[in-house]
């Protein structure tokens, strides 16, 4: 067994999880928010109970030492040397990162040189990697990127019809996120379904605050609705989505706003808040279409429309699709969303259960038997992806320790 940190560092912010592997078992959970304010919050789950507590934590590693000082003073760990590993969430991996990696000096330079693909992230999550290196340098610390799924994808898929330059000189292509989410809920399909993962083509809707659709065939990422950017694909919370971008100069023209604040509605003022006019968040959205609120209708219509445009463009892309999975917070929660999506599918071979289809946050199947496409709801989790990479290379970390300790030996005999 096997003690592992999953971190997700934000510039003011430390989430965690501490899992025991490989039983997969959480065994506490927290967060550090307001950071580098007088009134930090520390939270901590012990025994499935909530503590908090209000003080000043300067820097991310101050707060990593009151993390580390809570799990050994609340009994929660008897010594700091049971923690085997520590994984870190990275946003962006480029082209760089295919696989997640242990950190060394090299790892991070290369994360700070992507930097400028993901400035509100990188920077963030590397402070949380340093503060840790920090804290416990001994303790193998891994990156898994949110990135690192897409890499699979064919340059068809990736390429924009752009300048080729552009790519090859900048970067710009499609890269996708949620893949650490998109690669749970995909192997887990698999072993609910009782297939190899590499006979499959799954369709994965990450539904949240944040969306995005990716086909996967055979176990690897073959399309994602993301793109160089989480703006592209879907509609979400306050996310545009897809939009033909000559719009952005026409806003200009018509607003009087630069390029910068264009996207900044694009980004932070569009999506469900855009179209409903009142709120991101679908609960509330729902609440008022059932009040029957028009603008409230019209926003989920267009939600679910954009996921259903997606789904079938996947499905023609895999020449089939073996299994939808709904995930995230719209996906686990919302029956209703689920269903508008699923009608609009029924033509495809899906016979699903409306009385299956009003459970929300559990792995359920929502097809019948006898539904030539199988239809899934699995909770995503991407922290146990974390911890289980961590392992993996935690573990490749000892044996090359191991074998310099062994080559080192032979040499002085």
């Amino acid at each position: 067994m096997a003690l592992i940190l999953a971190i997700n560092a934000g510039s003011s912010s430390l989430k965690f999880q501490l899992l025991d592997m490989p039983a997969e078992h959480l065994v506490t959970k927290g967060s550090v928010e307001r950071i580098g304010l007088s009134d930090s919050i520390f939270t901590i789950s012990v025994n499935g109970e909530k503590q908090q507590e209000v003080s000043s934590i300067s820097d991310h590693e101050v707060a990593v030492r009151i993390l580390l000082d809570k799990l050994t003073e609340l009994k929660i760990v008897r010594s700091l040397k049971e923690i085997e590993g520590i994984g870190h969430r990275v946003v962006h991996g480029g082209e760089t990162f295919a696989d997640s990696a242990l950190v060394t000096d090299d790892v991070i330079k290369k994360i700070e040189d992507l930097s400028d693909l993901a400035p509100l992230h990188n920077p963030a999550n590397l402070v949380g990697i340093r503060a840790f290196r920090e804290v416990l340098p001994n303790v193998p610390e891994v990156v898994v990127f949110d990135t690192a799924f897409h890499q699979s994808m064919g340059n068809e898929s990736y390429l924009y019809s752009l300048p080729y330059d552009y790519y090859r000189k900048f970067g710009i292509r499609k890269y996708g996120f949620h893949g650490t989410s998109h690669k749970y809920v995909a192997f887990r399909a698999a072993e609910l379904l009782g297939r190899p993962i590499e006979q499959l083509r799954l369709i994965s809707c990450h539904l949240g605050n944040g969306a995005s659709i990716t086909a996967v065939q055979g176990g690897k990422s073959v399309d994602t609705s993301m793109g160089f950017t989480p703006l592209a694909g879907l509609t979400m919370g306050t996310r545009s989505g897809d939009i033909d971008p000559a719009l952005i100069p026409y806003i200009m023209d018509k607003t009087g706003m630069n390029a910068t604040e264009v996207v900044n509605v694009l980004n932070k003022k569009s999506g469900l808040l855009g179209l409903s006019g009142f709120s991101s968040d679908l609960r509330d959205i729902e609440k008022e279409a059932r009040r029957g609120n028009k603008r409230a209708k019209l926003a989920i219509e267009v939600f679910v429309e954009r996921i259903q445009k997606y789904i079938g463009s996947y499905a023609a892309k895999m020449s089939g699709v073996d299994a939808i999975i709904f995930t995230a917070g719209i996906g686990e929660h919302s029956s209703m969303v689920r269903a508008r999506v699923l009608k609009g599918l029924q033509f495809m071979g899906i016979d699903w259960d409306s009385e299956q289809n009003k459970i929300n946050g559990k792995e359920v199947y929502l097809s019948r038997p006898n539904s030539l496409i199988k239809v899934l709801v699995i909770p995503t989790n991407e922290e146990v992806m974390i911890a289980r990479d961590t392992v993996r290379l935690s573990r490749r970390h000892h044996v090359l320790l191991d074998e310099a300790d062994v080559n080192a030996r032979a040499s002085n005999d």
